[in-house]
């Protein structure tokens, strides 16, 4: 992993919620080129504004360093708001997950 990895995962995330560099930079509250900055490798993010563009995209760090899944942003948000559950109810989601393949 290195600086290219950081660069095309911001590229590729964002472009799957379908925000322009333009967009997310002024979201961030920083310059209009700010992200382009980033996605062709002339500057890279501190570590907490790693962390506010993870909280931005809705997922969680190590979401974004996990590229060997292959999950989509949409189950990385449904498992980013597990966290949030209790137990009791992970568990009923889990058991409504198993009745659901076991009806393919």
């Amino acid at each position: 992993m290195d600086e290219n990895f950081i660069c095309q995962r911001i590229t590729e995330l964002r472009i799957e919620k379908n925000i322009s560099e333009r967009q997310m930079s002024l979201d961030l509250g920083h310059s209009p080129g700010y992200i382009n900055g980033i996605t062709s490798g002339r500057k890279m993010p501190s570590v907490n504004e790693l962390l506010y563009i993870c909280d931005y995209l809705a997922i969680e760090p190590s979401e974004f360093f996990n590229v060997a899944k292959e999950t989509t942003l949409l189950q990385q948000e449904v498992m980013a708001k597990t966290y949030q559950l209790s137990g009791e109810d992970t568990a009923l989601i889990l058991s409504f997950i198993n009745r659901l393949q076991e009806k393919k």
